[in-house]
Formats: structure tokens, C-alpha cells, sequence
């Protein structure tokens, strides 16, 4: 402010006194203001539309990579038919529902109970220090343990990813999931391939489905509607109502007076996997589910009927902190436990009658449940199946029946046999590539068996034959459908590589300053790209069996690409670094993308952030010495000392994923195990709430801005917002820890409450008092002191002097940024809003070592931007793990899922940090710039640019690295999961560049120029 002043001052009394002796000529200027006022907006609008642009290619990149990548498996469409065997096993078969299709079933009805995120060690009996997991859940033990006729325990083991939908699908198709249909968890879409409940339904049973309203959307109709009763399922943060809206039609139902009415019953508890999320796994309020699920089987057991099969299982497990994706063991090793009173189960096959004491032994897959459940319930094994019998439930009590476990394999294997045909019919796959010789010599055993007799070793052996085959079948099943359309691949890389190029010429070029080129561009880009979904959809009426969608976007995307090149032709210069700053950004950009090759790398990722942004601080550091004036090597100086520091506080707070065990604790929440917050983390949004303000406030001062609505926001309205968000998260762990005697109904009510309050304060009066409020200064007049007061009144003043002139710009944008400040402090975890503070302190710190060395026309700010949204990515307990999504955000200001607000609290929750830093760019160019600095709109734009650049290197780099390592061992566990967070981010980052950072100019250059005049 004081460098440049005293000029500015003495320029605007100048051009006050000018403009008043010149008096009607005022009237020019105000046509030549109106005319600068039209091309502002006409350039602002253009320049939108060729974001757009560049947002519409990254999407359509994202798509075709995604599509080729992510493939789901093919469906065939193919039913099983009761009067249809797979294969004539020379004895005369049930052949109806009645007694049994393919073989005679064993069970009337069934109670089938799904206890959501049921691992297997909380089930098994521990004699070590318990954890509040361990020895709750007895009764399956036991019964396993005492009865091993009637009951039997062994883990379950799920397919990744292990999203409840995926694992329902699994669980009554016998098929794989496939990795893509992870997105459709929340929305899940109706099974149309055979399905165990559809066989059921065929066979005419009355069905009954009690729980989780995932069930409805996947088989809808199915269950009967009078004695159904579903509940929302995504709410982790009720432990309660589905659990016991469960429990109080079940049981009525067991009732003896009540059995006429039903077949088949599913229940679906969610209580242990919501406690798992809100508290995890070691916490009494687990321990309390599990005892409660202990008592409810008991009931359960005692009120079920003969001809009753019971089973109890669970859908996947969790990992330490009670999350799951499928990324560790913990994760995939659920239970399963089958109960009879007529004791028919057994273990003459292998002889050990204790259940398992952990689940790396005699573990079944998922799947096998399938064929289990039909062959038991006398219904066809449904067609895509590709799970096997489990042994105990055919083997029979007593010595070892295996003609029974060789007939039941026999089948199955044949079914199985029977849709590999079916598949390389569709597929054009050789038939020899799933093998059948096993499947040969097995049926070869059978019939020698039944030459032989039922004593014959041959069962033993076609048993073991028939097994292996749907082992080995398994197996190349999952190498099949693991399969890659590489071209779709290759077209979204080029798509990606396309934009990158886009932006790295549009942002860094140095003859693409003009925003008159805009137009061009855009006119260029949009006609083309007409032009190239015209000709597409051409091609595809001329080469049959192309895709007319899929088409029509590649060619729209190469037209825009086309468009671009066509328009800049001659116009730009080949974007490289021009400074020692610059090439500092390439070089933070290309040795983060490179490393992404690495698996440790992407692991420890957020160690890498930190090196780059403590070298980026040493730097600053050390040009700030070297600046000519010493209040500039102080202040650059000592910023850059406050930024080196406030890295690694906030690296103090992280979560780890499994890969970094044990190099890393985590520190995210109250415990390794925990979900939930210790109690001197709750200080933390209290602490924010007390000191944002004022360093906000003292860095206003700087410049003489903290004036007009400057004052009213950050003073009153900034600290009464995150008051709110620390009350909000006080009475959230109140809630978790029983410390006030109110029940949980009034406190979800008043924690709703305030969080819609503070959500309101944030977004809907800060966006108010962004568009409507005037700059922050002060301006004072003081007129000439020579003659009577009238004369006074019309005289010419001394000076004219306005507070805050130095910072106009960046103080009033400041303001928008503090609105989305609040919003992200609310839906992090108190752990969360200390480091999105320390965030904002950061990008304060960084605007100052800008303006000390002269940077913000480089390319440092942005990308250092883009680095402090991805590390802080990581410090808001974040991964990019699938189990590290905190869904609970979503009912941070809800009771129950709302579209399309549940997915933005998510969003917001997870990408906090990267939507900060998105709104905060613009402020690179704007910081501490005199009001009517021409051409300050090309500055933003390419200030948004280099920050989507640095994104869109990024996204390029895991999706090519994901591309190449496609067969690589860490595929689903590091790489692919990286790629679709580096695309998310760059999606969203997209957006709010667009709509926030750019849309918002209007209004800020708008007030500005209400007072100084479009330039």
C-alpha cells in the first residue's frame, strides 16, 4: 500500500478535479464506461463458453477410457428351467418344484438374514485382550461348535469391491461384479439375469423382504407387498430403526399361526456395518449391535420350524476403522453360518467338526451360496452361476455321503459347463479356452461310480474332479472379464492428451494473451465439432456395427480439438517455461505425474506433497532475500516461513491406508481403530472459529481493506459460522459419547438444524453479499479550506484518499472465497477443518509471496494451488482408497438421502480442499492489482487455466499409467482407484473453476467499476 500510494492518490485527485472542470463531458466517459461494461460481459460470457469446452472434452475423455477400462462383464439373458437339467445323471430326478427340480430339495422355507459388514473374527470365540468386537456375537459358534449336525460356520469370502449392491448381486446371481457398477451403489438398477430370487419367485414361493431398500431396487415387485417392509440404507448414522423395523416383523412372522403366509423371508440388518462406519469396529457401540444380534438369533432359532433352513451371513467385513471397499483382507472375510433342527449338515468330507478359527481356513467364496441355496430349496441353479456347492450342507451327518456331494457338483459343474458354451458362443471365444478335461474325467468318475455303487471311492474322486473344474473355471473367468477395449482406451487418451495440449498453449503461450482470440476459438471449436459428430454419424451409417452415441462424441471431441488447431494457427508459440519459477511448476507437474508409475509412490503420495511444497516454500524463501527493499525481503521472507511451517502442522494430520502399515499411524481420528473424534480434537474448529477471523482480518490491514462489508462479513458473520460448525461437531460427538441426557431424535433435530443454518449463512448470504456488496475501501474527500463554505462546496478538493485501493480486487473476491470457507469447515470432521484452516491461511501466505516476487503471471501460483488442494486432499482424512469415502457427510444437514444435495455434501466432504483452492485461483491475478488494470480478465482466465492444466497432467498421467499397468497386481488396489479420484477431482475442479472462479468475475468487476469505472 505505501509503495504505491501516495502516486495512486495523487493520480485520482487528478483525474477528479479534471473530470469536473470539464463537466457535460462526463457524458462521453459514461458512453465510453458503458461500452467497456458490454465487452466485459460479451468477453466474460465467451470465455465461459470455452471453458465448457474444455469441460466437455474432459468428460468425453474420461468416458471413452473409462468404458474401455472398467468393462462389465457380458449378461447373458438365458433362464434355467426346472424341467431342464444341465446334465442326466442316470438316476431318475425330482423333476418339479414340488419335490425338487434337479434335485430333491431339503428345505420348505427358508430365513435367510444378511447382517450387514459381519466379519468372521467378530463371530469366532478370542481368548487373547478382547477388542469391543470380539466375544459378542457367540450363538454361531457355539451351535457350530456343540451341534455340527445342525449348524455349521465358515467364512465368506466377497468379491472387491464390496459395495452392498455388487455383494447382492454376487450373492443371488452366483456371478462376479464387475468393478464399474460400483457407481450405481446408491442408485442400483433392477438384476435382469437369472437370479436366485427370481427362480424362486418362478417356483412360486411367497417371498418376504425385511430391511435395506437396496433389495427393492434390484429385484422390484418381487416380494410381497403387504408383508415387506424396506428402509433407506444409507443413513450410517441411524444405528436403529432399520435394525429394529427388521426385528418387529420378523418375528410375528416365525409365529406358528403365521407360517401359511410365507416361503422364503430375507432380512437385511445394517446396525453392525452403520456402527462400523460411525465409530468402528472397536467401539462399545459395535460390541452393542453384535450383542443385540446374538440375542435376536437366539430368538430366531428357537421359534423357526423343522422344514426351516436358517442362515445368517454377512455381505462383506471392514477394515479397522469400519469402512470397506474391498481393499484389505478385513474387508472381504465375512461369515457364513447355515442352521437346521433337523440336523443334516455335516463334516465327513475333511472330518474337522470346530468351525475355523480364522478365515484364511476353509474359506468359501460368496458365490458358492448360490447353487447352495437352490439345490437345498429344489429350485434350478440360475444360468450365469459360476459359485459350487458348499460341501457341509450335502455331505451329510455322519459318514461322509459323497455320491450326494458328487450329484450336486455334477450339476452344477454341468450348469457351469453349459454357460461357457453359451459365452463363447457370444463372445466368438474357442471352446477349449475354459478347459474340459476336468468336467470329462469328472462325469467319467460319476458313471464308474454308479457302476460300482454307492460305497464307491469313485464319488470321492468325481466330487474332487468336478471341484477342481469350478476352481480352474473360476479362474479364467476372472482373467476373461478382465479383459480391455484398449481402442476405447486409446481414444480417451488421445481425447486427454488433446486438452492438455489445449490448455498448456491457451494458458502459457505468450501470443495467446488477447482475449479477442476467445471468440475465435470458441466459433471454431463449436462448428467443428459439428461438423465431426455430422461426419461420425456418417461413418456409422456406412460401417455396420458401430456404435451411432459412442460415435457422434468422438467426432464432436475431434472437431473441438480440430477447431482449436484450425483457430490458433500462427497465433501461438510453443508453451515452455520462460523463468526459473516456471520451470520449478513443470518440473512439481511432470515428476508427480511420472511417479504415479510407481505403486510406493502413489501410496505415499502425500509425502511427496509435502516435499513439493517445502521446497516451493525453501525457494520463496529464497528469492524473498533477495528482493530489493527490505519490507519486501521481510514480508516474502517471512510469509514463506509461515507457509514452510504451516505444511507441516497440517502433515500432522493423516489417515493411512493399509499399504502404509506400519510406517504410519494415523492421526486423523481419536484411534487407529476409531471413526470417531477424541475429545481435544473438537478444540479444533473452536480454535478455527477464534483465530480465522482475525488473521484474515490482519491481513486486510495490510492494505487498508478492512472496510464496508469487509468488516460485517469476516468480523461477525465469518466467526458465527464456524462457531456453528464447532457447536454442530460438539453435539455430534455428545451424541456418539452419551454426554447429555437428551435422547438422539432432539439431537440429530438441533444439529440438522444448525448445520442448515450455517450452510445457509455460508452459501446463501455470502453469495448475497458477494453479488450485492460494494469493494472494500474507504474513500475520504477533504475539500479546499479557501473561501466561504459555498464557495468550498463547488471547489476543487485537496485530495481524495481511498482506504484499501492497493487491494481492491483481491479483498472483494476474498470475501467469495471465506463463503466456501464455511461450508467446507461444516462437512469435515473436526480433525478436517483444522487443516482446510490452516489451508486458507496458506493461500493467504502464498498471494503475498506472489505479490513480494512479482509472480503472478507465472505459472508457480496456480500449480502451487493445485498442490496444496491435493495435499490437503490427504490431510482431511482422505485416500484415494474407495473405504476412505466418509458417506456419513452426507446427512451432515439431512436426515435421510436427497438428491441432489446427499452427493454434494460428499463431494464437498471429499474434495474440499481441491474446491478451495478452484475458488481462491483468480485471486493470483487479482492480488493487491490497481483497479483498472487492463486486460485483468485475460489474467484470471489464464490463471484458471494453468490450475486445470495442472489437473488435467495429472488426471492424464494415472489414466495412462492405469492403461499400461492394466495387468499389473495393484490394478484395483492402488492404480485403478487412483485414476478415478484423479478424474473426479479434475471433474469438479472443472466445474467450479467455471461457474464459481470464473462466473463469479462479473459481479466482482462489476462493483469495482461502479466506483472506478469499466477499463
Amino acid at each position: 500500500m505505501e509503495r504505491n500510494g501516495s502516486g495512486e492518490y495523487k493520480d485520482l485527485t487528478t483525474q477528479y478535479n479534471d473530470v469536473k472542470a470539464r463537466g457535460d463531458q462526463g457524458l462521453d466517459l459514461a458512453k465510453i464506461n458503458r461500452r467497456r461494461e458490454l465487452q466485459f460481459k460479451a468477453s466474460h460470457i465467451l470465455l465461459l463458453g470455452f471453458f465448457l469446452w474444455i469441460f466437455l472434452l474432459h468428460g468425453l475423455g474420461i468416458y471413452f477410457f473409462t468404458k474401455g477400462f472398467l468393462l462389465t462383464r457380458l449378461v447373458l439373458d438365458q433362464k434355467s428351467s426346472c424341467s431342464s437339467p444341465p446334465i442326466d445323471l442316470g438316476r431318475k430326478s425330482p423333476g418339479s418344484y414340488i419335490n425338487g427340480c434337479w434335485h430333491p430339495r431339503t428345505f420348505d422355507k427358508a430365513v435367510v438374514i444378511v447382517i450387514d459388514a459381519l466379519r468372521y473374527d467378530f463371530t469366532v470365540p478370542f481368548s487373547g485382550e478382547p477388542h469391543h468386537f470380539h466375544n459378542a456375537l457367540s450363538v454361531l459358534d457355539e451351535t457350530a461348535r456343540h451341534s455340527p449336525e445342525r449348524a455349521f460356520l465358515l467364512p465368506f469370502i466377497a468379491d472387491p469391491p464390496t459395495a452392498t449392491m455388487q455383494r447382492l448381486k454376487g450373492l443371488t446371481t452366483g456371478t462376479l461384479p464387475a468393478f464399474i457398477d460400483v457407481g450405481a451403489n446408491f442408485a442400483g438398477t433392477a438384476i435382469e439375469e437369472d437370479n436366485l430370487v427370481a427362480q424362486l419367485r418362478e417356483a412360486g414361493r411367497r417371498i418376504v423382504h425385511l430391511g435395506d431398500d437396496t433389495w427393492h431396487s434390484l429385484f422390484p415387485g418381487y416380494f410381497d407387498a403387504n408383508l415387506t417392509h424396506a428402509y433407506d440404507s444409507f443413513n450410517v448414522w441411524d444405528l436403529h430403526t432399520v435394525d429394529n423395523g427388521v426385528t418387529d416383523h420378523l418375528l410375528p412372522l416365525l409365529q406358528p399361526e403365521n407360517a401359511s403366509k410365507w416361503d422364503i423371508i430375507f432380512g437385511h440388518y445394517l446396525g453392525v456395518d452403520h456402527a462400523g462406519h460411525r465409530y468402528g469396529p472397536d467401539h462399545s457401540a459395535t460390541n452393542a449391535k453384535l450383542r443385540e444380534m446374538d440375542i435376536i438369533i437366539r430368538e430366531i432359532i428357537r421359534l423357526i420350524h423343522e422344514d426351516t433352513l436358517l442362515v445368517i451371513m454377512g455381505d462383506h467385513g471392514m477394515d479397522i476403522k469400519g469402512d470397506h471397499g474391498g481393499e484389505s483382507d478385513d474387508e472381504i472375510e465375512a461369515a457364513l453360518w447355515m442352521f437346521s433342527k433337523n440336523g443334516v449338515f455335516g463334516r465327513g468330507h475333511h472330518g474337522i467338526l470346530e468351525p475355523p478359527a480364522t478365515a484364511k481356513q476353509r474359506a468359501v467364496n460368496q458365490i458358492d451360496l448360490v447353487p447352495t441355496l437352490s439345490l437345498l430349496l429344489g429350485i434350478p441353479i440360475p444360468f450365469n452361476n459360476l459359485g459350487a456347492p458348499i460341501a457341509e450342507a450335502f455331505v451329510g451327518h455322519g459318514k461322509p455321503d459323497f455320491q450326494n456331494l458328487a450329484a450336486v457338483n455334477a450339476l452344477t459343474a454341468a450348469q457351469i459347463n453349459r454357460y461357457q458354451q453359451e459365452y463363447s458362443t457370444a463372445r466368438d471365444l474357442d471352446s477349449d479356452v475354459f478347459g474340459q478335461n476336468t468336467y470329462l474325467a469328472g462325469i467319467q468318475s460319476w458313471s464308474d461310480g454308479l457302476k460300482m455303487g454307492q460305497t464307491s471311492k469313485h464319488f470321492a474322486t468325481a466330487y474332487q474332479q468336478f471341484s477342481q473344474y469350478q476352481h480352474d473355471n473360476l479362474r479364467t473367468c476372472r482373467s476373461l472379464w478382465a479383459r480391455f477395449d484398449v481402442f476405447s482406451m486409446v481414444q480417451g487418451i488421445a481425447i486427454l492428451i488433446s486438452t492438455v495440449t489445449i490448455l498448456a498453449m491457451y494458458a502459457r503461450s505468450l501470443k495467446s494473451l488477447d482475449a479477442d482470440l476467445v471468440p475465435i476459438y470458441l466459433v471454431q471449436m463449436t462448428i467443428h465439432g459439428i461438423i465431426g459428430a455430422m461426419c461420425a454419424m456418417a461413418v456409422t451409417l456406412i460401417v455396420q456395427g458401430v456404435s451411432v452415441f459412442n460415435n457422434m462424441l468422438f467426432g464432436l471431441a475431434l472437431g473441438g480439438i480440430s477447431g482449436f488447431i484450425y483457430a490458433s494457427k500462427q497465433r501461438l508459440s510453443v508453451p515452455y517455461p520462460r523463468s526459473a519459477w516456471g520451470w520449478l511448476a513443470f518440473i512439481f507437474t511432470l515428476t508427480q505425474s511420472i511417479g504415479f508409475a510407481s505403486n510406493s509412490y502413489t501410496i505415499w503420495e502425500d509425502e511427496i506433497l509435502l516435499f513439493f511444497l517445502a521446497s516451493f516454500a525453501f525457494t520463496a524463501c529464497s528469492s524473498s532475500i533477495r528482493q530489493e527493499f527490505f519490507i519486501e525481503r521481510f514480508l516474502g521472507t517471512f510469509q514463506a516461513g509461515t507457509f514452510l511451517i504451516l505444511t507441516r502442522v497440517a502433515s500432522l494430520s493423516r489417515l493411512c491406508r493399509e499399504e502404509q502399515m506400519p510406517s504410519c499411524k494415523s492421526t486423523y481420528y481419536a484411534s487407529v481403530t476409531s471413526s470417531t473424534s477424541a475429545p481435544w480434537q473438537l478444540l479444533l474448529p473452536l480454535l478455527s472459529a477464534t483465530i480465522m477471523p482475525t488473521i484474515i482480518k490482519r491481513y486486510y490491514h495490510g492494505t487498508r481493506s478492512y472496510q464496508g462489508s469487509a468488516s460485517l462479513w469476516i468480523g461477525v458473520a465469518l466467526r458465527l459460522s464456524l462457531l456453528m460448525a464447532a457447536i454442530f461437531w460438539i453435539l455430534d460427538a455428545a451424541d456418539d459419547n452419551d454426554w447429555l441426557h437428551l435422547s438422539h431424535h432432539v439431537l440429530q433435530t438441533i444439529k440438522i438444524t444448525l448445520a442448515r443454518l450455517q450452510l445457509g449463512v455460508a452459501l446463501v448470504v455470502g453469495s448475497t453479499t458477494f453479488i450485492w456488496g460494494q469493494p472494500c475501501i474507504s474513500i475520504q474527500i477533504t475539500p479546499g479550506t479557501d473561501g466561504s463554505a459555498e464557495t468550498r462546496a463547488m471547489s476543487k478538493p485537496n485530495s481524495v484518499k481511498i482506504f484499501g485501493y492497493a487491494n481492491v480486487h483481491g479483498t472483494r473476491y476474498f470475501l467469495l472465497l471465506t463463503s466456501w470457507f464455511m461450508a467446507v469447515t461444516l462437512v469435515q470432521k473436526p480433525m478436517g477443518s483444522g487443516a482446510i484452516g490452516i489451508l486458507m491461511i496458506q493461500i493467504l501466505a502464498l498471494l503475498e509471496i506472489i505479490d513480494t516476487n512479482n509472480l503472478s503471471q507465472s505459472a508457480i501460483g496456480p500449480v502451487v494451488l493445485g498442490l496444496l488442494g491435493s495435499f490437503h486432499f490427504f490431510k482431511t482424512g482422505h485416500q484415494a482408497t474407495l473405504s476412505s469415502i466418509q458417506w456419513e457427510s452426507a446427512f451432515v444437514a439431512l436426515k435421510t438421502i436427497r438428491y441432489p444435495w446427499s452427493p454434494m455434501l460428499v463431494v464437498l466432504n471429499s474434495f474440499g480442499a481441491q474446491v478451495l483452492t478452484a475458488v481462491a485461483v483468480p485471486l493470483i491475478a487479482l492480488w493487491k492489482q490497481p483497479p483498472k488494470k487492463p486486460r485483468l480478465l485475460n489474467d484470471v482466465a489464464r490463471a484458471v487455466a494453468t490450475l486445470l492444466l495442472y489437473h488435467a497432467v495429472v488426471n492424464l498421467a494415472t489414466t495412462m499409467w492405469a492403461g499400461w499397468l492394466r495387468r499389473h497386481l495393484m490394478l484395483y488396489r492402488i492404480f485403478n482407484p487412483r485414476y478415478l479420484t484423479g478424474a473426479a477431482v479434475l471433474l469438479v475442479v472443472d466445474l467450479i473453476g467455471i461457474f464459481v472462479a470464473i462466473g463469479s468475475l462479473r459481479w466482482n468487476f462489476a462493483s469495482i467499476a461502479k466506483v472506478f469505472g469499466w477499463s
